[in-house]
Order: C-alpha cells, then sequence, then structure tokens
C-alpha cells in the first residue's frame, strides 16, 4: 500500500524528524519515514497527491481539559476522516469542566514540532495519548513526524506501546 512512498527506516534519516520525534524514535523501531513537499502536508492535500488512502491517515490532536484552573493536555489520535469528541468522550476522560483544542502556538512550542506534524512520538513527559479504536484496528498509519517536509509510516502497534499510550474505542466520529 505504501510501496510507491520511497520510505526508508525513521532512524537512518534524521534529517526527516523533528528533534523530539528523533530522541523517541526508537520506541517505534519499525517506523519509516518518506519526504513530502511541505506544502502538501495537510492530510487531504497530502492524501491526494501521494495517493494515500484518507483511512490510513491518522491526525494527532493536542487537546487541553480545564477544571479548578489547572490545565491537563492529551494527544489523541484519530483516522483522517473522523474528529475527536472533545466535548464528551475527552472532556469527561480528562475529568474537566472544559476541553478544548489546544492553541496552535501552544502545542507547537510545548512539543517542539511544527504545526501540520505535530504526532505522539516524542511528546512531553506525562501527556496521555489516546488512540482511537479505527487507527488501533488499522494496520499501519500515515502520521506527521515533527516536521511538514515528512510523514512517518508506524504500526498502529507501535502507537499503542509509547509511553502514556492507550487504545479509547468511540475517541472518534
Amino acid at each position: 500500500m505504501f510501496d510507491h512512498l520511497h520510505a526508508a527506516p525513521a532512524a537512518e534519516r534524521p534529517d526527516l524528524l523533528a528533534p523530539p520525534t528523533l530522541a523517541a524514535i526508537h520506541l517505534i523501531p519499525e517506523a519509516l519515514v518518506f519526504e513530502i513537499d511541505p506544502a502538501f502536508a495537510d492530510t487531504e492535500q497530502l492524501c491526494a497527491r501521494y495517493d494515500l488512502p484518507l483511512e490510513t491517515s491518522a491526525n494527532a490532536v493536542i487537546v487541553r481539559g480545564t477544571r479548578a484552573g489547572v490545565d491537563k493536555h492529551v494527544c489523541c489520535m484519530t483516522l483522517a476522516h473522523r474528529r475527536v469528541d472533545v466535548n464528551n468522550v475527552v472532556r469527561r476522560r480528562l475529568e474537566a469542566r472544559k476541553a478544548s483544542f489546544a492553541p496552535m502556538d501552544f502545542a507547537v512550542e510545548a512539543t517542539g514540532m511544527e504545526y501540520g506534524g505535530i504526532n505522539p512520538v516524542g511528546l512531553p513527559d506525562g501527556w496521555p495519548v489516546w488512540v482511537d479504536g479505527a487507527v488501533a484496528d488499522t494496520a499501519w498509519v500515515c502520521i506527521g513526524s515533527g516536521v511538514r517536509h515528512s510523514k512517518l509510516l508506524v504500526p498502529s502497534s507501535g502507537l499503542l506501546n509509547l509511553p502514556g499510550a492507550e487504545r479509547v474505542d468511540d475517541l472518534a466520529r
């Protein structure tokens, strides 16, 4: 399915990974990386340009939940054609009074990754990674690499083996 992308083992191409992703890529030793035109980093354009099925592309979104002035953050992984249920599932699981997508500038600064490349590999310590059941049931997925000029191909089992990761069925609709 991904043969036409000329992917290489991610650990062998540090030039295609953000520093936090590079520091943690050993956690998914099977991970592959391929270079892209950064103008096509957004999922729909990526899939059209590189002939990728939307059903194999997974997006990472950073959600902030707040309760009594205390913020909690989580990385939610969902297939590109689905939407994370922030106001119900995520808010309740975070035990937050209010939950919303984290502002882009915060997500970029906190993760050390570029917008359009944020992924769960190399997130700050203590951040949970919730993997939607639909992602977990997909053998391999295309995700960000931390930069806009490349993408990772990873087995979903690798995502579930990341620190703080867990499968959350019905995380997205």
